[in-house]
C-alpha cells in the first residue's frame, strides 16, 4: 500500500483516541497514586519495605499479565475487547482505595488495578502498531505516551487542589478518581474500531515454542535490554517519599509527580518522532545517562530544589526512553506476533520492577535514601555499558 506525503505526517485519529483514553485513566490513577505512599505510611502505618513490596508486586503483576493478553490478542486476531476489559477493571477498583483500612485491601486494590493494566497494555500497544505505518511508529508511541503523561500530571494537580479545598481528606479524593476512569472506558468503547489489518496468529496455541522462535535474536536483545533498564528504574513512589523527606509540606508533595510528568509529557513525543529518523539506541543511551544523573542528584541533594532538579531529570529520561523502547519492540516483532512480543517484553520488565522496588525499599529502610538512589545509578551504568557494546557491534 502506497503512503502519500500527507499520510506520512498525519497520524490516524485512532492514535489520538487511544491517547485520550490513556489520559483519562491516568488522571484517575495518579490522583490516587500521588497520595498513596503517604497514605500508606502516615495513615495506615506501613513500613517503607512494605511500601516497596506493594508497589513492586503491583507493577510486576501488571507487566506479567501482559504476556497472556498480548498472546491472546494475536491468537484471536482481536485486540479491542481485551483492552476494554483491562480499562474497565482499572476503573472498578478505584473505590477500594477509599475503603481501605489496612495493607490487605490496599494490596488487593493495587494488584487488581494493575491486572487490569496488564490485560490492556499489550493489546493496546499492538493495536497502535496496527494503526500506523512503520515510518510513523516512533511518533505514534510518543504521542500516546505524551497524552498518557498529561493525565499523569493532571491527576496529582487535581489531588493538590482537592487537598487544599477539602482540608486533606484523602479518602474523598480517592472517590472522585472513579469519574475519569469511567470516562476512559466509555471513550474506548465508542471511539475505537478494531484495526482491519490485524492478522490472526495460526502457529499452534498462543504461546508456543514455534512462535517464540519466530521472534528472533534482535527482539530478544530488546527484551534483555528492557529488563536491565527496569532494574535501574524503580517505582516513582520513592520520588514522592524523597520530596516529603526534604521538608516539602504534605499539601505540596503531589506536585513532585506533576513536575516529573509535565517534563515527561513535553519530551515523549519529540523524542519518539526523532527516533523515526535517528538511531533509537542512541536516544535510549542518552536517556540512561539522564537517569544516572537524576539518581546522583536525588542521592546527595537534600534541599527541595535539588530534589526538584532530580525529579525533572527523571522526567526527561522517561520521555527519552519509554516510547523509544516500545518502538524498538514494534520494529523487531513479526506482524502476527505483536501482542505476544509486547507481552513478553513486559514480562521481563515486570520481574525486574518487582526486584528493583523491593530492593529500593529495603535499602531505604536499612541505609537511607542515598543507598537507594546510588544503587539505581549503578544499574544505569551497567545498562549504558551493555547498550554501548551492542551498539558498537551493530553500528
Amino acid at each position: 500500500m502506497s503512503i502519500t506525503p500527507s499520510q506520512q505526517t498525519r497520524l490516524p485519529m485512532g492514535v489520538w483516541v487511544l491517547g485520550g483514553v490513556s489520559l483519562l485513566m491516568d488522571v484517575s490513577s495518579e490522583m490516587i497514586h500521588s497520595l498513596l505512599p503517604m497514605f500508606m505510611v502516615s495513615t495506615l502505618g506501613m513500613s517503607l519495605l512494605m511500601v516497596g513490596l506493594i508497589e513492586g508486586l503491583a507493577e510486576a503483576t501488571a507487566l506479567m499479565v501482559k504476556v497472556f493478553s498480548g498472546a491472546l490478542s494475536d491468537y484471536w486476531g482481536k485486540r479491542k475487547g481485551l483492552a476494554a476489559l483491562g480499562y474497565a477493571m482499572g476503573a472498578l477498583t478505584k473505590p477500594l482505595f477509599a475503603l481501605a483500612n489496612g495493607a490487605g485491601l490496599v494490596l488487593t486494590a493495587r494488584v487488581v488495578d494493575r491486572i487490569g493494566k496488564g490485560i490492556r497494555g499489550a493489546p493496546r500497544d499492538a493495536m497502535l502498531t496496527d494503526m500506523v505505518p512503520a515510518a510513523q511508529r516512533g511518533a505514534a508511541f510518543g504521542l500516546r505516551q505524551s497524552l498518557d503523561t498529561v493525565g499523569a500530571f493532571l491527576g496529582p494537580l487535581l489531588a493538590v487542589g482537592l487537598l487544599w479545598g477539602w482540608t486533606s481528606d484523602v479518602r474523598a479524593i480517592f472517590w472522585v478518581a472513579v469519574i475519569p476512569g469511567a470516562l476512559a472506558v466509555g471513550l474506548l468503547l465508542i471511539g475505537i474500531r478494531e484495526p482491519i489489518a490485524v492478522g490472526r496468529q495460526s502457529n499452534g496455541h498462543p504461546i508456543s515454542r514455534a512462535n517464540l522462535m519466530l521472534l528472533g535474536r534482535d527482539y530478544w536483545w530488546v527484551v534483555a535490554l528492557g529488563g536491565v533498564f527496569t532494574l535501574a528504574r524503580f517505582s516513582e513512589a520513592f520520588l514522592v517519599l524523597r520530596a516529603q523527606q526534604s521538608g516539602v509540606a504534605l499539601m505540596w508533595v503531589p506536585l513532585v509527580m506533576v513536575a516529573m510528568n509535565l517534563v515527561y509529557a513535553l519530551t515523549a513525543y519529540p523524542f519518539g518522532k526523532w527516533s523515526d529518523t535517528r538511531s533509537p539506541a542512541q536516544i535510549l543511551l542518552g536517556g540512561m545517562v539522564m537517569l544516572m544523573v537524576a539518581d546522583l542528584v536525588l542521592a546527595w541533594g537534600t534541599h527541595w530544589l535539588a530534589v526538584l532538579a532530580g525529579v525533572v531529570l527523571w522526567g526527561v529520561h522517561m520521555g527519552m526512553t519509554q516510547g523509544v523502547l516500545a518502538r524498538m519492540v514494534a520494529d523487531a516483532a513479526p506482524t502476527t506476533l505483536r501482542g505476544t512480543a509486547f507481552g513478553l517484553f513486559n514480562l521481563s520488565s515486570g520481574v525486574a520492577m518487582l526486584v528493583s522496588s523491593v530492593v529500593a525499599g529495603g535499602l531505604w529502610d536499612a541505609y537511607g535514601p542515598v543507598a537507594t538512589f546510588l544503587a539505581g545509578a549503578l544499574f544505569c551504568l551497567l545498562t549504558c555499558v551493555l547498550l554501548g557494546v551492542r551498539y558498537s557491534r551493530v553500528g
